[in-house]
Order: structure tokens, then C-alpha cells, then sequence
């Protein structure tokens, strides 16, 4: 009792798939990418929570800032369970050569680490690498610092003024990821001769961390409520399920907009699946007119080729899913000792089910509608071989729409952020839309200009406009994938422009903190001369600095839950502040007034317009702040936008000196210097003022642009995916012209057309294709570039234009060897044959 229709569409399925190869293509090429990115993540997740304990160095883990942990807070966290302290500090490590290079020191306790294993080169233990040794103590630093200081294992150096011994070679820490990005080489010391060295004195910019290991048995969230309850606010505390929230936000998003380029590439091969479903259907004609003669419906019809197309749906998807889930398994295993974070390469059903469920969804959206023409078509039309009536609105449009609904709802739903999901979305169906209606809008132009046409240039433009004309199929294809990849290239270019020449040249190269504030005009006369030249106002920045926290507005507690998260960092951290008399240059007032140089009234705030927002804070409003072990009370006199990162003061709250009478404040100080300069400081610096830290920001910006060159090269390389369901949609636009092209050569032939002239018009035509769909796809790459470069990452918009011209001549050049290949199709014919052939 096999259904009818299923019954027909078995036999019709016995002959193979044949001109199916660029559906079941488009198919499994986007739903790979989509599984291939979904895997990826998933492994990365999966690896960071089997791992969380280690990452975290614990079950628990809890931070201050700028003090040490009070003796009933120890107490606290040693009744929880056990627990290992550590302090965090910046110094500089000087070499007995005189060589310096700021690094990250480390101070452990005794039983360090709880969980995991620290794996160093050059000693058997932790315990035997920190050991004191006469008198001195030991330390495992990373091998980029005996690089730089010329050291190597058994020498002697300094940190700030603290004497180490450099016992062993730190290759890994278990706790690595959830301490975030350093500003130079570690080094792993005891806590002790930490604070020997006078690095955890009051004042002093430091953090102490406690990470406690609960007992077997104990609830996590218990522990963690005890300690809320027990330790004041401000203090941060963490556990092994939030080990490493800044990475695991970065894996969410770049899941997502990789997947979303799989996306793409989906709806930018839906013409592919479109333009093959229709050529299959073309020709089955003889077939569907014979059977709608015969008597059957026309649900019947298209129940027939609905299971059939429904089949090799499944197998495009299938074999999608195979390809998406065996290259993370390639990948990992190739590169398994390169990877930053902890993975486990797995098969994990999830993104699978996800990207099959698009891949469904997709097919669905772009194969009814052709079904839907053949149910509609009368067997008299079939006959006369016209299967190109209009669409009506029926049960195959409406299921279509329904699909294409459900892909943009899915694609939502699963994204990190909905609202920046649903803008991509929507950019997208705009861009496929205006593609189409261009791709329409230049086989109606090339209807009218080819009048005016000769030779092969009319035989191109006439069959540019004709029913079938590639402009309308490959155009909207070509040009999504050509805009993705635009935009891909415009940001990356502006960027990479921004991190490798904008910032150089409008950041400080160096930045001197902690520099004491009773030593302040030695300290410019040192960096005078080392620099060779006069200090002025545009090369050399130094102002007072110090941390704080906005505790009140207007009278009122702020609570940071009823902030946007955008602005919250400004009110749930301790965030820099400065005092400052004159008006710095480039002060980017936006409102208020700045005080008087000399002013010496109630203190006065100049705060963040961005920072401000967050909280409603207006000019005339008091603010209070938390500094120093004091609450301040300050009224807003300067609304500004802050330029951080620029040669300014790029603070975020800047008080009237009066603020903070009496006290020493340290000072930081910003410079602008060749690499020589740079180099002659920071050795001057190591003789007068050792405890100051020298940050070079050349080096940072140079660790940022090898590290953005890497991820970029991972996002072209899944923008070129959707680019080549461009190409396989052109493919397919050739491939369903075959026949047709192979007469229309042997007509062109007999009437006296050459094989050049043939050629040329081919060229032409597709040629022109790419052209268009290129051009269209870089304006619509620009228009969703822009605003990402400017708004979000507030850069200096700048244009690759090789980069823009390479995308414009390879659609072009594709487009046409396309159009070429299928010329040397059709004339490869004999005219007799294909002009006797219906």
C-alpha cells in the first residue's frame, strides 16, 4: 500500500541524480560551514568547562583590588575550604647587562596550585624553582623575557628592586586563561618575596587573589553565598562555571558570525537550488504534461517531484553535515598543540542539529516555489514546453515564506545577541532583494542598448536580457557573496589600518606609571635626557593619577544591575582617575565649562559623556566617589567625550586639584618616542627610577596585529565560502543553459557567426554579469562596513582599494571564464546534430 506519488517518484529517483550536482552543492556548502563553526565552538566550550576547576586554579575564586585580604576575611575563606593566595603586581625586570622589560610578577603561597599542574622547563616542582637559595629567591619566567634581558636559566635579575633568581623556564599555568591579557612576560615568584620587595605597600597598584578548593561534597553555590554575605562589596568573586567569561563570550560571538556567513552562503546557493529545481522540472515536462493528460492532479505532480527533491534535500544536507563535522576533527588534531584554550574535538549533536535544521529550512525556501508553477501549469502549456507561467499564491508560496520566516527566526533565536542578529538578518534580505531587482534592472537595460549594438556585443547584451538570462539567476548570487567578502576586506583593512599606523601616530608610544609624585620634575628632566630633546606639551603628557569608584548620584547608591551594560564597567570596578588644573588640550568638552587653573572652591568634576549616560548624570549633579579610603563629593562642571587610547588625558573622572589637598598622589605619564628614545629611557629610567614602569604601546600594537592578522585570515576564509556558492550558482546558471546555448552556437554558426565572434559574445555576456553583481556587492560590502568600523569599533574609516579593485576584476574575470567555458561547450557540437535534436 505505497502511496502513489512516492511509488512514481522511486522509479523517476532509479535514474540518478543527474543535474542535481550544483543543488545538492549549494546545500551542503552552506550547511558544512554552519556545522564546521557550530562544532568548533562546541569543542572550545566543552574543553573550557572540563577544564573550569584548573582554569579558575579552583572551585573559587576572590579578587581585590589596591589591598590584601583582612585577617577575618582569611579566616572566612579558610574555613571554606582550602585555599592558596596570590598577589599580582607590574615591575620592571632589569638584566645585570642593564637591559629592562616590564613584566607581569606573581606572587604565590605554599600549595600552589590547587588544581592542575604548573609546567616549567628547568625544575622538578614549583616548591623547587621559588626556592630561597642564599638568600635569594627563585622565579619561573616565560621564555620571551631571558630572550629580551639575554638571560638564561641560573641568572640573576631584578624586579623593581627585588633580586630573583631565574630557576626555571614557566611554560604553562594552570590558571593562565582567567587572569586575562598581560602587558609583558610573566614571572611566577613567591608571595613572600613579593611583598619583601615592597610590591603589596599601601597605595600601590596591586591586586591579591584567594582561590579556595571546597571540600568533597560541598555546594558550590552555598560556598559562594557564605562569602558574598561575609566580605564587603567591591570584592569580585567567581566560580569554576564563570572560570573564563570574557573568552566564552568571544567563542559565542565568533560562532555566530561565522555560522551567519554559512547562512549566507545558504540563501546566497538558494538561486543555485532554485535555478537546478527549475531546469530538473523543465526538463521532466514531457512527463508532467503526460500525466496531467493522463487524469492525475496537480497535488499529485507535485507530491512526486516534492519527495523527490525532499530526498536529495536530505542528501545535500547529509553530506553537508558530514564535511561540517569531520573538519574540526582535521583541524584540532593538526593543530592541537597550537591551541590557546583547551578543546575537545568531538561530534556533538547540537550544531549538527542546528545546521541541518538551516539546510532544510533553505531547501524548503527556494525549491516550492518551482513546485508550485508545475502543479499550477495546465497540460496544454506542458505540451508546448512552457513551464514559465506566473506564480500563484498557494500552499508551495505560502511554504516557502514559512521557511524563509523560520530561517530568520532560527538565526535569531540561536545568536548571542538578538538585536544585532536581527539587523544582520534584515541587511541581508536587503542586499539579496537589491541584488535581484539590479540582476532585473540590467537584462531590462540590456534589452534596451543592444538596438544600438553590433557584432558580438548585441548577440551579448540580447541574450543578457533574455528569459533566462544569467543576470537574473547568478547576479544576486555573485553579488552576496561579493559583498561579504567586501565588507570582510573594508573592515579588516580599516582596522589593521587603525591598530598599524592611525594609533602609532596618535597614541603614545610609551606610558610611565607609577611614578612618584614628590619626584615628578626629576623624573621629566630623566626622560629629557634620554630622549635627546626639550619635553613639550606635544610629545610628553604627566598628570596625577589614582582609582576610584562612583558610589552615589545625586544622594543616591548606584546600583550597576540598573545600567546598561555598555556603561556598567564605569560603576562596578574601581576605574582611573586623575587631578588636573589647566585645561588639557584636546579636552573634548561637549558641555560645561572647565574650572579656572587656579581654582581652589569645592571639588569639581569633568566626567565621561558615555560615562555619564549610563547613570543620567547632568551638569550641576554631585557625584560621590570612593577614593583612596574616602567618599568625595563632587559636582559635575564638564560633560566630555574621552579619547581613549589618544595622546591626551584619557581619564574617565578628572577632579579639581583641591579634591585631594595633601595628598602625594603617584603620577602616570604619556610620550611619544622613536624606538631608539625607547629604548635610551628605559634603560636611564633603571638607574633613577627603578620602581617606575615603562609600557611600551608599540609593542602591544604590534601584538595586536598579528593576533588580528590571524583571526581575519579565519573570517576570509569563511567569507570566500559564501563567495563560491556565488560561483556554484553561476555553474549552475551554465549547466541549465547547456542545451540551449549548443543550438543557439549551431544557429550562430549556420548563419555565419565565427567561433571568435561566438567566443566573444559568451565573454561578454557573463562578463558583464560579474561586473555588475562585483560592483553592487563592494557598495553594499562599504554601506554594512562602515558603520561597523566607525560606531562600533569607533575607528578611522580607511579603504583597501586594491583590495576593493582585486574583488571588482576577479568577479569580472570568473564571471566571464564561465561564460567561456560554456562558449567552448556549445561549439564543441556539430551544427546538424544539435539543430536536428528537439
Amino acid at each position: 500500500m505505497i502511496p502513489l506519488a512516492l511509488r512514481f517518484a522511486a522509479r523517476e529517483l532509479r535514474s540518478g541524480v543527474r543535474g542535481f550536482g550544483i543543488f545538492l552543492a549549494c546545500l551542503a556548502l552552506g550547511v558544512a560551514a554552519i556545522a564546521a563553526a557550530g562544532s568548533t565552538a562546541e569543542a572550545f566550550r566543552r574543553g573550557l568547562a572540563s577544564q573550569a576547576s584548573e582554569i579558575l586554579g579552583g572551585d573559587l575564586a576572590m579578587s581585590v583590588q589596591g589591598r590584601r585580604f583582612t585577617p577575618a576575611e582569611r579566616a572566612t575563606l579558610e574555613a571554606t575550604g582550602r585555599v592558596v593566595y596570590s598577589a599580582a603586581s607590574k615591575a620592571m625586570a632589569e638584566a645585570p647587562s642593564g637591559e629592562r622589560r616590564l613584566v607581569e610578577l606573581r606572587g604565590v603561597s605554599d600549595g600552589y596550585p590547587l588544581s592542575g599542574t604548573v609546567t616549567l622547563q628547568g625544575a622538578a616542582s614549583v616548591a623547587e624553582a621559588l626556592a630561597v637559595r642564599d638568600g635569594v629567591a627563585g622565579a619561573a619566567v616565560e621564555q620571551a623575557l631571558l630572550d629580551r634581558l639575554k638571560l638564561k636559566v641560573g641568572d640573576r635579575f631584578l624586579a623593581g628592586n627585588l633580586p630573583l633568581v631565574a630557576r626555571a623556564v614557566l611554560l604553562q599555568e594552570p590558571d593562565r586563561l582567567s587572569r586575562g591579557f598581560a602587558l609583558g612576560p610573566r614571572v611566577l615568584t613567591s608571595q613572600r618575596a613579593v611583598e619583601q620587595g615592597g610590591f603589596l605597600a599601601p597605595g600601590l597598584p596591586f591586586g591579591e587573589t584567594a582561590r579556595v578548593l571546597l571540600p568533597p561534597g560541598a555546594s558550590l553555590d552555598a560556598a559562594k553565598g557564605r562569602l558574598r554575605h561575609a566580605v564587603p562589596g567591591g570584592i569580585r568573586i567567581r566560580d569554576r562555571d564563570d572560570a573564563a567569561p570574557g573568552i566564552r563570550r568571544l567563542i559565542d560571538q565568533l560562532e555566530y558570525f561565522l555560522g551567519f556567513i554559512g547562512l549566507a552562503s545558504l540563501v546566497a546557493g538558494g538561486l543555485g537550488v532554485f535555478g537546478a529545481v527549475s531546469a530538473y522540472l523543465e526538463g521532466r515536462k514531457p512527463a508532467i504534461a503526460t500525466l496531467k493528460a493522463l487524469g492525475a492532479t496537480g497535488a499529485l505532480v507535485r507530491d512526486i517531484y516534492l519527495i523527490q527533491i525532499g530526498f536529495l534535500a536530505i542528501l545535500g544536507v547529509v553530506i553537508g553535515l558530514a564535511v561540517g563535522a569531520a573538519a574540526p576533527l582535521i583541524l584540532g588534531q593538526a593543530i592541537k598543540d597550537q591551541l590557546p584554550i583547551p578543546a575537545l574535538f568531538s561530534i556533538y549533536p547540537w550544531p549538527l542539529a542546528k545546521a541541518a535544521i538551516f539546510g532544510l529550512l533553505s531547501a524548503a525556501a527556494f525549491s516550492l516555489a518551482p513546485l508550485g508553477r508545475a502543479r499550477s501549469t495546465p497540460p496544454a502549456s506542458l505540451f508546448r514546453s512552457d513551464l514559465s507561467g506566473r506564480l500563484k499564491i498557494g500552499p508551495e508560496i505560502i511554504g516557502a515564506a514559512l521557511a524563509a520566516v523560520g530561517l530568520a527566526a532560527l538565526a535569531v533565536s540561536t545568536a548571542p545577541t538578538p538585536l544585532a542578529a536581527g539587523i544582520m538578518i534584515a541587511g541581508v534580505a536587503v542586499s539579496f532583494a537589491l541584488l535581484w531587482a539590479l540582476g532585473w534592472g540590467a537584462a531590462t537595460a540590456a534589452g534596451r542598448l543592444r538596438g544600438r549594438a553590433r557584432g558580438p556585443l548585441r548577440i551579448g547584451l540580447a541574450n543578457l536580457s533574455g528569459p533566462r538570462s544569467a543576470a537574473r539567476t547568478a547576479a544576486p548570487a555573485i553579488g552576496l557573496g561579493v559583498a561579504l567578502l567586501a565588507a570582510v576586506v573594508l573592515i579588516q583593512s580599516s582596522l589593521l589600518k587603525q591598530v598599524s599606523e592611525v594609533a602609532p601616530q596618535t597614541a603614545p608610544a610609551l606610558v610611565f606609571t607609577d611614578v612618584p609624585g614628590d619626584r615628578a620634575q626629576a623624573f621629566d628632566a630623566a626622560v629629557s635626557k634620554a630622549f635627546g630633546q626639550p619635553l613639550n606639551s606635544q610629545n610628553y603628557l604627566r598628570a596625577p593619577f589614582v582609582t576610584g569608584r562612583i558610589t552615589a548620584v545625586r544622594g543616591d547608591p548606584v546600583d550597576p544591575k540598573t545600567i546598561k551594560q555598555s556603561e556598567r564597567w564605569a560603576y562596578d570596578s574601581d576605574i582611573s582617575m586623575s587631578a588636573i588644573g589647566p585645561q588639557p588640550q584636546k579636552a573634548g568638552i561637549v558641555a560645561g565649562d572647565w574650572w579656572p587653573a587656579d581654582y581652589s572652591g569645592p571639588p569639581l568634576l569633568a566626567i565621561d559623556a558615555e560615562v555619564a549616560a549610563g547613570a543620567d548624570i547632568q551638569l550641576g549633579d554631585l557625584v560621590t566617589l570612593s577614593v583612596l579610603g574616602r567618599e568625595i563629593q563632587a559636582q559635575v562642571a564638564v560633560l566630555r567625550r574621552v579619547e581613549f587610547g589618544g595622546f591626551g588625558a584619557s581619564f574617565p573622572l578628572v577632579l579639581t586639584p583641591s579634591a585631594f589637598a595633601g595628598a602625594e598622589l603617584r603620577q602616570v605619564a604619556i610620550a611619544k618616542a622613536s624606538k631608539v628614545q625607547e629604548r635610551a629611557v628605559t634603560l636611564a629610567l633603571g638607574r633613577d627610577f627603578p620602581e617606575v614602569n615603562v609600557i611600551s604601546v608599540r609593542e602591544q600594537l604590534e601584538a595586536a596585529t598579528d593576533l588580528f592578522d590571524r583571526l581575519a585570515l579565519a573570517v576570509r576564509g569563511a567569507a570566500g565560502v559564501a563567495a563560491m556558492a556565488g560561483l556554484l550558482v553561476l555553474a549552475g546558471a551554465i549547466a541549465a543553459r547547456a542545451r540551449a546555448r549548443t543550438r543557439e552556437a549551431a544557429i550562430l554558426k549556420v548563419l555565419g557567426a565565427s567561433r571568435v565572434q561566438i567566443l566573444a559574445a559568451y565573454v561578454l555576456e557573463y562578463g558583464l554579469v560579474g561586473a555588475i553583481a562585483g560592483a553592487a556587492g563592494v557598495a553594499l560590502g562599504y554601506a554594512a562596513a562602515w558603520p561597523v568600523v566607525v560606531k562600533v569599533f569607533q575607528a578611522q574609516w580607511s579603504v583597501d582599494w586594491a583590495g576593493v579593485a582585486a574583488l571588482l576584476a576577479g568577479a569580472a574575470l570568473v564571471a566571464a571564464s564561465g561564460g567561456l567555458l560554456a562558449a567552448f561547450q556549445a561549439l564543441s557540437k556539430r551544427p546538424a546534430p544539435a539543430l536536428r535534436a528537439e
